[in-house]
């Protein structure tokens, strides 16, 4: 199977899901429970990403900058610090750590 073919099958199939996922009653995800794993699920997949990202490189568990820069984040997040703070003030933790050689 070529690159493409694995493509198209892949495509094929998210369509496939997607298409039958409007064929289930409104009423099936009304419900509390699906509802309530809906919203538990989205929290766990971010927060997976977010690890990964962070911590993440290749096969490796590596702290670098970015570690102190989501703690930074995640300190103006409990303090309500509005978005674009909290992107700069994480931006900045990390490239000064990186500036001062501390991990790159």
């Amino acid at each position: 199977m070529t690159l493409w073919n694995a493509v198209l099958v892949a495509s094929i199939i998210c369509v496939a899901l997607k298409t039958l996922g409007y064929l289930v009653p409104p009423a099936a995800l009304e419900a509390p429970r699906p509802a309530r794993i809906a919203d538990l699920l989205t929290v766990a997949l971010l927060a997976a990403l977010v690890a990964v990202q962070t911590l993440g490189v290749g096969q490796a568990v590596v702290v670098d900058a970015r570690v102190p820069a989501l703690l930074v984040a995640a300190g103006l997040l409990v303090a309500r610090a509005p978005f674009l703070v909290v992107v700069a003030a994480a931006a900045a933790v990390a490239a000064v750590l990186r500036l001062w050689g501390w991990a790159a």
